[in-house]
């Protein structure tokens, strides 16, 4: 499948059972064959299973269905770094007006290339870094042990899981290509459009 060009608006798909479980606009950074970038601004439109985050857990379970609720994101600016056949992405946030909030270490299934965008699945487990990267916390733990005990994880894949986070922590913390610039001033060339949906995002 072909390169995505900077600029250009793809699907970020979460891909459950054969399903949508979530789906996120994004915007093309890089999309080189070690490296690729997305940005995610505030005020995206997204969709999202039908249920308070705090359940979502439960859903993903074996004999959990969902439906999808249309969603808009108003955290904080987003800047994701993934790399092929590797199972977490690291992420950089931004508030509302540009200030630096935190690194994010995201545990997830290496990211599949499609036609629209990439697939992958969220698991769960995640590293907060401070912005200057002096410390770091675990984040999401108690989701990976609910998902053992509903038979959706298992210990080895616990432990593949925080294996998979501390060496996103590792290329923060130890400011590895590409974190060894300071990203803090980075920002969206002001020529892009605002990421949509594409159609067929729906259709797997």
């Amino acid at each position: 499948m072909r390169r995505f060009e900077p600029g250009e608006v793809v699907v970020l798909r979460d891909v459950l059972r054969g399903h949508v479980w979530a789906a996120r606009p994004a915007t093309i950074v890089r999309d080189e064959a070690d490296l690729w970038m997305f940005y995610l601004p505030i005020g995206n439109r997204w969709f999202g299973p039908a249920a308070p985050k705090e359940r979502w857990i439960r859903l993903k379970a074996p004999a959990g269905e969902w439906t999808l609720q249309e969603r808009r994101w108003t955290d904080a600016h987003v800047l994701s770094f993934a790399w092929p056949d590797t199972g977490h992405a690291v992420l950089h946030f931004w508030d509302e007006e540009w200030t630096p909030r935190l690194w994010y270490v995201n545990v997830e299934a290496p990211l599949r290339r499609t036609e629209l965008g990439f697939d992958t699945l969220d698991h769960d487990l995640d590293i907060v870094i401070e912005p200057d990267r002096s410390s770091w916390w675990w984040k999401d733990e108690d989701d990976v042990t609910e998902g053992i005990r509903l038979g959706l994880y298992t210990e080895r894949d616990e432990e593949e899981f925080r294996r998979q986070a501390e060496r996103g922590r590792t290329r923060v913390v130890g400011r590895e290509p590409p974190f060894d610039r300071d990203w803090a001033d980075w920002r969206p060339d002001p020529s892009w459009t605002p990421a949509e949906l594409p159609a067929g995002w729906d259709r797997l």
